[in-house]
């Protein structure tokens, strides 16, 4: 099934041009998918694309390699004399997988120096650069990576989260976001008497004793979640199907999983219930933000571990420590930025030498997890963090250590099947559900308003079907 943006980068055939340039920063391996017994040298520029500086923090806390980095933050030197060029465009509004795309549409054509070398791409939308047909990232055993062998430590579902149709992986990852329940702990504490994790744990250990606690803190005054969208990734990561199942057919059909009207009914009835915060609509604006501060009633977020520190952490205006987390009311995993090897790219073995420095190395990775505070991407480094108090307890939730329930979460996660157009229902379906959830439309209207998003967004997308 070919995506509209790949019909662009698929119009001219991608080639491996490799030019001479700096020395090659790998200890071996192949140099490109065309010629595997041949090492080829490398370009003088890397290109990376990214939407923030996450990834180029990470790179230059364990990559060997890095000798600088420019003040501005959009050229880091090398010590084999190769630089590596930011091109950092933001998320908001499809800009940056605008930018990536129309660069990945020139990639055949590109001067070595302008070709996309690496890019990242996030969980909701991997599948759009993961697709074979696409062929728009390469697959990782063409960059000489035994990906068995390399990353038999990482989490499952990251694995196939980072691969095409074929089980090919095409990416890599050096993080995983299994979710927890965070709470403030002076809530906690006035309305069942506790803040300690395994006790509050056992409060909201599954959906019918979450609601039960849910009407104790209505009677004091408290809010479960600041707002309806706070619950749809467990929910979201629960479906037993894609939203659109890989063909061949040009009318695309899109089906929504009954845990998604499951989630639609559910909100419906805590936002009655009054569990929920009416006031707080959606996620990412300034009243939710604001719901995270220490005049707010809200009781306790979902997040990742990027969510603690991206996204809490700054909106927290009170002291450290009133913050703690626990076991989440079922599991599910947030987000993850993957890394990816350009098709066409001319820097093949510095590509394969980063990806490998940053998701298969235990040390590296340990290294970001005590630095960060990210969950990161071995299951055995992950046991070990969750063991060591002392080099992973976080300041921010009084000297827990997170890692104790972020590990047990990762080690259970089922990933929900993944396809191109995951990101455009995702949004547009909380979007037109939001307008109910608001008392603006009806039920019936919400669904014909997705199935008009839907079919705006994707051209292709001809049917709606609806589980329930």
């Amino acid at each position: 099934m070919k995506r509209k943006f790949l019909s662009l980068v698929l119009a001219s055939a991608m080639s491996v041009t490799m030019l001479a340039g700096c020395g090659s920063s790998t200890d071996g391996g192949t140099a490109s998918n065309n010629n595997k017994s041949e090492k080829q040298e490398e370009g003088k520029i890397i290109n990376i694309y990214s939407w923030n500086d996450e990834f180029r923090q990470r790179l230059e806390a364990v990559y060997p390699n890095v000798e600088s980095t420019s003040k501005d933050g959009t050229v880091t030197k090398l010590k084999d004399g190769c630089e590596i060029h930011w091109i950092i465009n933001p998320n908001q509004d499809g800009v940056y997988q605008q930018k990536l795309d129309e660069a990945l549409g020139r990639q055949a054509d590109a001067s070595a120096d302008d070709k996309v070398d690496i890019f990242l791409s996030e969980t909701d939308y991997v599948f759009k650069y993961t697709d074979k047909d696409a062929d728009v990232a390469m697959p990782l055993q063409d960059l000489g990576i035994d990906t068995d062998k390399e990353f038999a430590d990482q989490y499952d579902f990251t694995k196939t989260t980072a691969s095409d149709s074929d089980g090919v992986m095409r990416g890599s990852t050096w993080q995983c976001c299994p979710g927890t329940l965070v709470y403030r702990r002076d809530i906690a504490k006035d309305v069942f008497g506790t803040d300690d994790p395994k006790k509050v744990g056992e409060k909201v250990k599954d959906w019918d004793t979450l609601k039960k606690s849910a009407a104790q803190l209505k009677a004091k005054g408290y809010y479960t979640f600041a707002s309806y969208a706070d619950t749809f990734r467990l929910y979201g990561n629960s479906i037993s199907k894609s939203w659109v199942t890989p063909g061949d057919s040009a009318d695309v059909a899109v089906d929504v999983d009954s845990k998604i009207t499951d989630w639609v009914k559910d909100s419906k009835e805590w936002l009655d219930a009054g569990y929920l915060d009416k006031t707080v609509k959606g996620q990412w604006n300034d009243d939710w933000n604001k719901s995270m501060s220490s005049k707010s009633k809200v009781f306790a977020f979902l997040f990742p571990a990027w969510g603690i520190d991206f996204t809490l952490k700054p909106n927290w205006d009170g002291k450290a420590g009133e913050w703690a987390v626990t076991n989440p009311t079922q599991e599910y995993n947030w987000g993850g930025s993957y890394i990816h090897a350009a098709t066409g790219t001319d820097n093949p073995e510095h590509a394969k030498d980063i990806i490998l420095a940053l998701t298969a190395n235990k040390d590296n990775l340990l290294k970001i997890s005590e630095k960060y505070s990210d969950f990161t991407n071995t299951k055995s480094g992950m046991k070990e963090a969750a063991q060591d108090d002392a080099k992973y307890a976080s300041k921010f939730l009084g000297g827990q250590n997170p890692f104790k329930y972020f590990a047990p979460v990762a080690e259970n996660i089922q990933i929900a099947p993944l396809s191109s157009y995951d990101q455009g229902c995702v949004e547009l379906i909380q979007n037109s559900f939001s307008d109910y959830l608001q008392g603006k439309v009806d039920y019936d209207k919400a669904k014909t308003n997705f199935e008009t998003a839907i079919k705006e967004r994707y051209a292709d997308v001809k049917t709606v079907n609806w589980e329930n």
